[in-house]
């Protein structure tokens, strides 16, 4: 299906996404014309709200089935990873007085040659993280990816 592809650069066409949008991140990677692509905005002092954010995107977008639970899990998975980029291994926001602003990017697909590896899914989430005091936050860049 996605023979043209290269699966190292999966996760750099997801983070493409998330720091140019998708048009551009089409048209410096094309060969993944094919793969499905979400994209959104969520700010919150609760993490909890985030995960939900791209969690209730994937579902509402048909990028997953909600019904199936290898598809969920593969997507938290995702997410959690992601996360922990962001908040550098530690997965608190609020409770440590951190606030994000990010924009995330969710791409499903299958980046290798070989149909038998099957399909993947990449999150990634670019924007700022700090104190909820404006001006006193900085740029934050986190991916994750996971098979499906």
């Amino acid at each position: 299906m996605n023979s043209g592809t290269n699966q190292q650069a999966f996760g750099k066409f997801s983070a493409l996404i998330a720091l140019t949008g998708e048009k551009t991140a089409l048209e410096l990677m094309p060969e993944y014309q094919n793969f499905k692509v979400i994209t959104g905005k969520v700010g919150s002092m609760d993490l909890k709200k985030v995960i939900s954010s791209v969690e209730t995107a994937a579902k509402r977008n048909e990028m997953i089935d909600g019904e199936l639970y290898r598809e969920t899990h593969a997507l938290y998975h995702a997410i959690i990873e992601a996360a922990e980029g962001v908040t550098r291994g530690k997965l608190s926001v609020g409770e440590v007085m951190r606030t994000v602003g990010l924009a995330f990017s969710v791409v499903r697909g299958s980046p290798y040659g070989d149909p038998a590896e099957g399909e993947w899914i990449a999150v990634c989430f670019y924007g700022t993280i700090g104190a909820p005091i404006k001006g006193k936050e900085h740029e934050t860049l986190g991916l994750g990816i996971n098979h499906i």
